[in-house]
């Protein structure tokens, strides 16, 4: 009684596994393809949702159905004119077609080695095949200069081509090496171009070259300005010394003058008082004249000889 009811619970339990193994979901963000013995049977599943296979014989292989990054490693590249510089790129890529990807890549994996071949070699082609100028402009629009330490920027050579065409180049052949992938490139742009240590060190040293011609040529001018400021403050200063010099002279002889003219009316009354007066200003001009070290000769006649014979 119980060998019937266990081969009937075993017989459901494998019909139960039989169907759930032949059943799966696709999700939105994938699709697939069946393989049977590792060969795809029918055409690839892109809508989402339930499908079926054939259990234990058929397995499902699932692919991205939304764009992939692809970022290249940045490699060493010499330009049309002999320049080397380190070129770094990105792209953005999708599986169009599974079945045809399946047969030719297998995996995501064997797509990203293969992009990595054919970007890589398109890029090395196109830099080779252009100049360094048209590699990193897009356009002969006119460099804004806004003062003389960017004059050199107004001389710039026409571009031909320009980054953007190269980048459209590139795209363009490497889709005609992808056709019979599966695969189609959506978009490439290079992510960072920069010259190789050995010439970028040439080009810092000339920059702080320049930079600093640059700083010397405005200390120059600054050292310049400041003699001449400093010129006309001392011109200015002595020109204010000598007027304020003058003008102290004509004070100081209007002053004297005036001085004088209050003496001599003060003196001039009678003959006692011009007497006096005439005493005081030789006294005056003795003592100023003379210390204990001067030696004189006077005339008989001299004013200050007759005081000091008086004295004597």
């Amino acid at each position: 009684m119980k060998t019937p009811k266990i081969l009937s619970l075993l017989a459901a339990v494998l019909l139960l596994t039989l169907l759930f193994t032949s059943v799966f979901v696709l999700d939105e963000t994938k699709q697939a393809i069946v393989t049977q013995f590792g060969k795809p049977v029918g055409k690839p599943l892109t809508q989402p949702g339930l499908h079926f296979k054939i259990p234990i014989v058929q397995k499902v292989q699932f692919f991205d159905k939304r764009y992939l990054e692809w970022d290249g490693d940045a490699n060493q590249v010499p330009t049309k004119d002999k320049k080397f510089i380190f070129v770094d790129s990105y792209a953005r890529w999708q599986i169009t077609n599974p079945l045809q990807f399946f047969i030719r890549l297998r995996d995501e994996r064997s797509g990203q080695s293969r992009l990595d071949d054919i970007l890589d070699g398109e890029t090395r082609n196109a830099i080779a095949s252009h100049d360094l100028l048209d590699i990193v402009r897009s356009t002969n629009r006119e460099p804004e200069v806004s003062d003389e330490v960017m004059e050199d920027l107004e001389n710039l050579d026409k571009i031909t081509v320009g980054r953007d065409k190269i980048e459209a180049l590139i795209l363009k052949r490497a889709n005609e090496r992808t056709s019979d992938l599966g695969v189609q490139i959506l978009d490439f742009r290079f992510k960072r171009m920069n010259y190789v240590d050995e010439v970028r060190n040439r080009v810092y040293d000339r920059m702080i070259s320049e930079r600093n011609r640059i700083a010397d040529q405005f200390r120059s001018e600054g050292q310049g300005e400041a003699r001449k400021i400093q010129g006309n403050k001392e011109r200015d200063l002595a020109q204010i010394t000598s007027q304020a010099t003058r003008e102290a002279e004509v004070i100081r002889g209007k002053a004297d003058a005036q001085a004088t003219s209050i003496y001599a009316s003060a003196y001039n009354r009678n003959a006692q008082a011009r007497e006096l007066y005439s005493f005081l200003r030789s006294m005056e001009t003795l003592e100023k004249s003379f210390d204990d070290k001067t030696s004189v000769i006077l005339s008989t006649d001299s004013e200050l000889y007759k005081y000091l014979k008086r004295a004597n």
